[in-house]
């Protein structure tokens, strides 16, 4: 995941403040009382395996503990878990630690091994093993390319040199390879969207701060401008946006080969941000795909649609169902439902006609707000069974 800007820019342009999103009640207690814990990206954790490796590699004493510089400055101390030494190569492995953040990369071993070449001066820094190579344009990394981004490729090289500075004299009689790898990368990496980016075999080593915000929106923005981004490299110029992967799967069967994979981004919780994002990027139109609870919050004009975060109002359903024709009944019965899908099974036992139709039309209305009604929007509400049950426009 290659970030361009920095996570605070990230948290304002999204508007959202995180103490909406969905924190399990211990997590959301810390959070109140300023106790959440941070951690360290990815490419922190190399940075510093990577000096670890070569101070080893230089002295033949291994470290418990090494020093590492953040990219804004700030130095931070981070335990190496392990040395391995052989008669070619030094290993170390740092075990990284995302501190509070549910990160799927937490408690993974990342390693640095250092070897010398031939190729005097020269400081190659590659990916191993469980870290992803790069398959797909748009990522700002060259295509075969190790997934390692620029601002945790410029802190491993830093750290080395670091090290270097002290032995003046190692570098000019020979060259270092250093090779980045993560054992269990490659299944870690089904958890991400690494296979859907391109990025094959591995994580992607990464960070801008260098530091791990716990429960961060900064991530999932830059997730989903990524998404974008590779698919725009792609030539794709129709993207279908989905509140998760269920919506997603009923997207894929409605339109099957019509659009590729690439084409389709899980825009969350964040359906304003994601329209924002692909009329900056000047995409020509999108499809925006959910169910009936949060297409009525995007309608509503809720900016955070998660559970937590918003709630759907009643009285807008209500209102709604009165204006394709309900009954007093119907309506009486909406306003002391419980759940939007509750609502949906009080319009179906009624045969109430174009109440859905209505929620996406309203919904398609407020996201035009964030493209300036200069893309082409279509809203598509699907029952849990995955039939399409409101459209807007009506084919």
């Amino acid at each position: 995941m290659v970030l361009s800007e920095s996570d605070e820019k990230i948290s304002n342009d999204l508007s959202i403040a995180e103490s909406e999103q969905d924190l399990p009640s211990e997590v959301r207690e810390k959070k109140l009382r300023g106790q959440l814990k941070t951690g360290y990206t990815t490419g922190t954790s190399a940075a510093a395996a990577s000096k670890s490796a070569l101070i080893t590699f230089l002295t033949g004493k291994s470290v418990e503990k090494v020093q590492v510089t953040l990219p804004k400055g700030k130095v931070v101390q981070l335990k190496v878990a392990w040395t391995r030494m052989n008669e070619k190569s030094i290993t170390s492995a740092v075990i990284k630690d995302a501190g509070d953040d549910p990160d799927v990369t937490h408690g993974a071993e990342i390693c640095s091994t250092v070897e010398s070449t031939s190729n005097k001066g020269e400081v190659k820094i590659i990916g191993g093993a469980g870290v992803g190579k790069v398959t797909k344009p748009g990522l700002g990394l060259l295509l075969g390319d190790a997934a390692i981004n620029p601002i945790p490729m410029k802190m491993i090289t830093e750290a080395i040199h670091e090290v270097l500075n002290l032995y003046p004299e190692v570098i000019k009689k020979q060259g270092l390879k250093v090779i980045i790898s993560v054992p269990g990368g490659e299944e870690i990496a089904k958890k991400t969207d690494n296979p859907r980016l391109g990025i094959l075999g591995g994580i992607s080593i990464l960070g801008t701060t260098g530091i791990v915000l716990p429960y961060s929106t900064a991530s999932f923005a830059a997730a989903i401008r990524q998404s974008l981004d590779v698919g725009i490299a792609l030539k794709a110029d129709t993207f279908i946006l989905t509140t998760g992967g269920r919506s997603e799967d009923f997207c894929k069967g409605l339109f099957g080969d019509t659009y590729v994979d690439h084409c389709y981004v899980q825009m969350g919780d964040f359906a304003g941000y994601s329209v924002k994002q692909c009329h900056d990027k000047r995409v020509k139109r999108v499809f925006i795909a959910g169910f009936i609870g949060k297409l009525t919050k995007i309608a509503m004009g809720v900016k955070q649609t998660h559970v937590r975060g918003s709630h759907v109002n009643m009285e807008f359903m209500a209102k709604l169902a009165e204006t394709v024709g309900a009954s007093e009944e119907v309506l009486k019965l909406i306003l002391d439902a419980n759940t939007a899908r509750h609502v949906s099974e009080i319009i179906d036992a009624h045969n109430i006609k174009g109440f859905y139709d209505l929620i996406c039309s309203n919904a398609a209305s407020q996201l035009s707000n964030y493209s300036k009604n200069e893309l082409s929007i279509e809203v598509i509400m699907f029952d849990f069974k995955g039939y399409v049950i409101g459209r807007f426009p009506k084919n």
